[in-house]
């Protein structure tokens, strides 16, 4: 979102690549950002390297993973696609600004109290679309409903 306003940027507009340019440029590779919110497991895909970005974009791909150092403690990182795919999602189907929709439901969702440090994603969908209709009434609730729906949740 950050991006996105000082680049004045629409939802649609955005490229909604984070950590674009980390990587060093090698011939032949493809490695565009070191994450993909609009398609998670997309961003990058060096075999030679690195090799391809292990990220779901869909619960039905859900790593399950130890809760350890070793095990991305737990997944944390790795499934990141799969709320980052929600929230895109969001912000298309509300349109114009993400920092003005999406960002603000996100926002309320986290400071509001509803999601603790136990929440798991079906939590954090909840403590959304809740935030979402007290911001957006139930228009507001529909499109989270939907932007959830189409992760797996």
């Amino acid at each position: 979102m950050i991006k996105q306003k000082n680049l004045n940027q629409s939802a649609f507009a955005a490229d909604w690549f984070i950590g674009e340019g980390l990587f060093i440029p090698k011939v032949g590779a493809n490695r565009t950002a070191l994450r993909s919110m609009k398609a998670p497991g997309t961003a990058y895909n060096d075999p030679a390297t690195i090799g391809s970005d292990p990220q779901p974009d869909h619960m039905s791909h859900y790593k399950s993973l130890p809760d350890t150092p070793q095990g991305d403690f737990g997944g944390v990182h790795i499934n990141s696609g799969i709320p980052n795919k929600a929230f895109y999602e969001a912000a298309i189907a509300f349109g114009g600004n993400s920092w003005e929709n999406a960002g603000k439901i996100w926002y309320l969702a986290i400071t509001n109290g509803s999601v603790n440090s136990t929440a798991n994603f079906a939590d954090f969908r909840n403590a959304t679309i809740a935030a979402a209709k007290t911001l957006f009434g139930n228009s507001g609730e529909e499109k989270l409903i939907q932007a959830w729906n189409v992760v797996g949740l």
